[in-house]
Parts: C-alpha cells; structure tokens; sequence
C-alpha cells in the first residue's frame, strides 16, 4: 500500500477531540500532545512514521518557529515517497508572564499542531484560538455592514410578517441611522 493511501487510511480514522478547555475564552481546543495521543495508534496500525522538527527562521527582524511535519510508509523503503507539510508560528519577544524557553515552546507548540492539521486534514475553524487574549484586552468581532440588498430583503421579510426573524439577524450587521430608520418604518407600519 502506498504512502498516500496509508496517510488517507489515517486522516479518515483520526480522532482528536477537543479536550482541553480555554478558561479565559471559554471554549475547547485540542493541543498538539492531543492530536499526537490520538496518531501514535494509527501509526502503529498502519506502519508508518511521523517526524516533527523546528526550525527558528527570521523576515525582516521577526522570528518563527518553522515546523516541518513528515509522514513516511515503512513498506516503501526502496523508493520512499515521504508527505512533507510546514508550518509556521512567529514568537511573540513581548510576551509578559513567560521567559524565553516558554515563548519558544509556545511558537513550537502552535507550528507543531498546524503542521499536523494540515496532514491530518484537522479541521480547527471552530477553535477559538484566534480569540485567545492570554490576558490582553478583548477586541469585540466585526460586524458585516447592512448592505442595501440585504436591507431590502430585511423591509421585504417585515412586511410578509417575519419581522421576529429579521430582529434577529439585526444583530449581525453593522447598521447605520438611515438604515435603522428604514427598519423601524418597517417595522412600524406592519406591525
């Protein structure tokens, strides 16, 4: 069997769920040890290898943590066909609370975890990592702007009587003064 059909054997079989909690955020996240914990068995199984190494880069004076991540097939030893994926995390020099190993460990963490994603088709676009202030201030997320056609299927749902529906979604918009006194016409006359 080949590399990629072991690695797609893999990907289909992982399981790596969010067991660690963000107690500032509130929500959960898997780790690299987590994704790793779930692997090592499928590697097994299926007799493969992974490697993960770093690499500290620099741009135009900031540093990251390059993580190469390197899945391989022990029966293609003859003609290795290793899946190579990278990723990257820069290293926040600022960081309060943590001295310089930490913030290596931190940016290595984050890469490692990453490089797995990729390879393992991980899929974190629920993770809230992206929120996680770590003590900084929070920001507020951006609301998309009322766009007029949008505004028109708002007045249009009011005055077939769906006014509660557009209420609702009322919140997901950044709307302006004109707008909003389209909206409450709207709302006023199909009430």
């Amino acid at each position: 069997m080949t590399t990629n059909n072991k690695l797609l054997l893999i990907q289909s079989e992982l399981k790596a769920p969010k067991n660690q909690t963000n107690a500032f955020g509130k929500y959960k996240y898997r780790s690299c040890e987590d994704i790793l914990e779930a692997v090592k068995p499928l590697l097994l199984k299926h007799d493969c290898t992974l490697t993960l190494t770093d690499e500290v880069k620099g741009i135009e004076g900031q540093l990251f943590i390059e993580t190469t991540a390197v899945f391989d097939n022990h029966i293609e030893k003859f003609m290795p066909n290793p899946i190579i994926v990278k990723a990257q995390a820069g290293i926040d020099m600022e960081q309060k609370g943590m001295n310089m190993s930490q913030r290596y460990g931190a940016s290595s963490s984050y890469a490692r975890k990453y490089a797995l994603n990729g390879l393992f088709l991980i899929d974190d676009t629920k993770d809230a990592d992206a929120t996680n202030t770590h003590g900084k201030e929070e920001t507020k997320p951006v609301k998309a702007k009322l766009t007029a056609t949008t505004l028109k299927s708002m007045v249009e749902a009011i005055q077939q009587g769906k006014g509660e529906a557009v209420k609702k979604r009322m919140g997901d918009y950044e709307i302006d003064q004109s707008q909003m006194s389209v909206l409450n016409l709207a709302f006023k006359n199909h009430v």
